[in-house]
């Protein structure tokens, strides 16, 4: 059974709503002398919280691109797990006050629900011949992505403080 056009936008946006709620309340359990301390890769909770600021921007300029009928530009930046473009998000957005760095995540979130809001429900499966290696680029798919990347990153905050009890 096909679910209604709005109704898939309601549960995406919900869904990323839910998503970001979950993530930075396990953030907030993070004791704040441990929020510098690396252990993801080499990022610490204020770099996390970084990659998905830039992320945001990044989800809101492809789906402009999409909407175009192009493809989103940051996908000329793949590499092995997006490392060096994340790099160059942390970098970008990184900030070492911890106040600052989550209203600036609340802010960059609320303006991609926002935008993503804006564009019509049945915009967001269409199927505009966009590829990436096979893979079918759509705006849904966009934020499917961005959900199952926040829901690792909760696990992994998550895992990282039951470490620290």
């Amino acid at each position: 059974m096909r679910i209604a056009p709005e109704t898939r936008k309601s549960q995406l946006l919900n869904g990323l709503e839910h998503t970001r709620s979950s993530f930075l309340a396990e953030l907030s359990s993070l004791p704040p002398e441990k929020r510098p301390e690396v252990f993801l890769g080499t990022w610490n909770a204020y770099d996390l919280v970084a990659h998905l600021i830039g992320w945001d921007f990044t989800n809101i300029q492809a789906a402009k691109d999409i909407l175009a009928d192009q493809l989103p530009q940051f996908y000329a930046h793949h590499d092995r797990d997006w490392r060096t473009y994340n790099a160059e998000l942390v970098l970008k957005y990184g900030k070492q006050n911890w106040d600052e760095l989550l209203a600036d995540v609340a802010n960059s979130c609320q303006e991609l629900i926002a935008f993503f809001g804006t564009i019509p429900a049945e915009a967001f499966d269409r199927d505009r011949g966009l590829r990436f290696r096979g893979y079918k680029v759509t705006i849904a798919r966009l934020l499917e992505a961005d959900v199952k990347d926040v829901t690792t990153h909760a696990a992994q905050v998550a895992a990282f403080r039951e470490k620290l009890y």
